[in-house]
């Protein structure tokens, strides 16, 4: 079977504006979220997010650009900047046509539809921007980045909710492993945090307006943000041939369903999924030394997840590290699984596992080792990345080093 490499990888979040700065606020447990500011924010209940401050698009993008690029294509485009650097590669001939873009996409381009509605409600305006439908249409990002680096393979944008980067980082593993690519550009982005975007999450009741606090007692929802995380996947032989840098090696991958309810995740699933990633990893359970969980801060999904977590496990869960990174960059819905993978690349490379901060006391209903508020130096071999999706939808993968 082919193997599948990591040799590139790019972000812009609100821990940092790219790797190295993502890594270190994890390293530091740094918290990414606070008073967001854009339009009309007096009339939110919900005011806190994890935004990407200090960005200036114009200090990227021309403004023919930016009348073609919304908000998660720009994230998107700066991520892809930094991994396609990082790899090193040129797609030319046959590699072009070898070579695709998948990404994971929730929301699509809802700074301009937040935009094009006031323009035409608020203002009354009979007209919007030629470009309104390219701008915000989903596969956006992933068209862009084919066009500006000639990827002329497959290319798609998957949707799949919360778990939408894991499914598409799947996907993407999925194609090299079965021959129908040798390299494929993954991941997510997202930034929902505009007035629209925020006023229907609020809907929900699910989002805190204090903090996100994974696993912790007393946590109270989740918290929103926003960014990109893109990865270069690659054939493990073509990598090598060509000396690159492997960051870590896709073991495994697993996707299902709950088929049970819109909203309320089942165990049943989530265990399923663990189980399958590992089995599709050939690992045994003790293999695993760091989960990155997606552990919203919410009180059923935590308290289902570790529920989840040790069954899948059993006797090890005793012994496993849990962390949710959530809690410093926040929530980013269908790019949050990208930006999560980081850390756990992380946990492979440098031997250290990302804290879930903002923890106050433990929860009865999350008796895991979650790794509260400091980062810590721990050699593993072997790493799980969760995503558990509204809808039922479910995707782990499975990293390992090379």
């Amino acid at each position: 079977m082919r193997r599948v490499v990591i040799t590139g990888q790019g972000t812009i979040n609100a821990l940092g504006q790219n790797v190295a700065g993502t890594l270190e606020a994890m390293r530091e447990g740094r918290c990414g979220i606070g008073p967001i500011e854009f339009r009309d924010v007096e009339r939110l209940s919900i005011r806190i997010g994890g935004q990407v401050r200090g960005y200036e698009p114009e200090a990227h993008y021309s403004r023919k650009q930016l009348a073609m690029f919304d908000r998660f294509t720009q994230f998107a485009l700066l991520a892809a900047n930094e991994a396609m650097g990082q790899a090193g590669l040129e797609f030319e001939g046959a590699l072009a046509d070898r070579a695709g873009v998948v990404l994971g996409n929730s929301g699509g381009g809802m700074n301009t539809l937040d935009e094009s509605y006031r323009e035409v409600f608020e203002e009354r305006k009979n007209k919007v921007h030629p470009f309104v439908v390219p701008k915000l249409m989903n596969i956006a990002p992933s068209s862009h980045i084919s066009i500006k680096w000639n990827l002329r393979g497959p290319v798609f944008t998957l949707a799949a909710a919360c778990a939408s980067s894991n499914h598409a980082m799947g996907q993407a593993m999925m194609l090299i492993r079965a021959g129908m690519a040798d390299v494929m550009v993954t991941g997510g982005t997202e930034s929902m945090l505009c007035f629209s975007g925020i006023k229907a999450w609020e809907g929900l009741r699910v989002m805190s307006r204090e903090a996100i606090r994974p696993f912790s007692k007393g946590r109270n929802g989740m918290v929103q943000g926003e960014g990109a995380a893109i990865f270069v996947f690659e054939e493990y032989e073509h990598a090598r041939a060509r000396g690159a840098e492997i960051l870590a090696e896709v073991t495994g991958f697993a996707m299902n369903s709950d088929a049970s309810d819109i909203v309320m995740p089942s165990q049943e699933g989530a265990t399923r999924a663990i189980r399958d990633a590992l089995d599709d990893a050939c690992l045994n359970p003790a293999d695993i030394g760091y989960v990155n969980a997606h552990g919203t801060g919410t009180r059923a999904n935590d308290r289902i997840e570790c529920a989840a977590v040790a069954d899948a496990f059993g006797a090890h869960a005793d012994r496993l590290m849990i962390s949710s990174t959530k809690s410093m960059h926040g929530h980013l819905i269908g790019g949050t699984g990208a930006v999560e993978l980081l850390a756990a690349i992380m946990a492979l490379r440098e031997g250290v596992i990302a804290p879930t901060i903002g923890f106050l006391e433990p929860d009865p209903d999350c008796p895991l080792d979650v790794v509260p508020n400091e980062a810590r130096q721990a050699k593993v071999d072997a790493v799980l990345s969760n995503a558990f999706a509204f809808g039922g939808l479910n995707a782990v993968l499975a990293l390992g080093k090379v």
